[in-house]
């Protein structure tokens, strides 16, 4: 009987560890804006978040990301799974200036989806030859990710001075 308090007792701390990480390491967002798509009785409602944010290698590029988010009582607290929906618009909005190497595949933002083991993640490429950088916004899972994606360009133009 005492094992199993033990048992008991280390699954609700390993919970609480998990669900505190997963809170506090969210990432900020610029949040732009919201709209609600499903009404629900208890719980905020189902909608479609909005975040702006930088590239931080590439100054003069700024990004718009949409997702679902499920309201509800699972919303609320945290433990729904969002479905793989994402969109993405990236802009130049000033002159382009690259901060150190640029790599193929790299994070440049990403969010859970899930308690642990779903995240909305955007990529950037450079594609040198048209000198265009690619953003991708894509769903990975630990076990399996979806082929949900949304793709975004960036033509490296040059900017009128003021």
């Amino acid at each position: 009987m005492k094992r199993f308090g033990i048992i008991l007792g280390s699954g609700i701390l390993l919970a609480i560890v998990l669900f505190g990480w997963w809170v506090f390491s969210r990432p900020e967002r610029g949040a732009t804006g919201e709209v609600s798509t499903h009404f629900r009785l208890l719980g905020p409602n189902d909608k479609i978040v909005i975040d702006g944010f930088d590239d931080p290698k590439v100054q003069g590029v700024a990004c718009h990301i949409s997702r679902a988010q499920t309201g509800g009582m699972k919303g609320e607290f945290g433990v729904a799974e969002d479905t793989s929906d994402a969109g993405i618009a990236c802009r130049q909005v000033g002159p382009i200036k690259i901060i150190g190497e640029l790599k193929d595949g790299e994070r440049v933002f990403d969010e859970h989806r899930s308690l642990v083991f779903k995240r909305l993640q955007v990529v950037r490429f450079f594609d040198r030859e048209r000198n265009v950088l690619v953003y991708v916004a894509y769903s990975h899972r630990v076990i399996e990710g979806s082929p949900k994606n949304s793709i975004s360009t960036v033509p490296i133009m040059g900017w009128p001075a003021p």
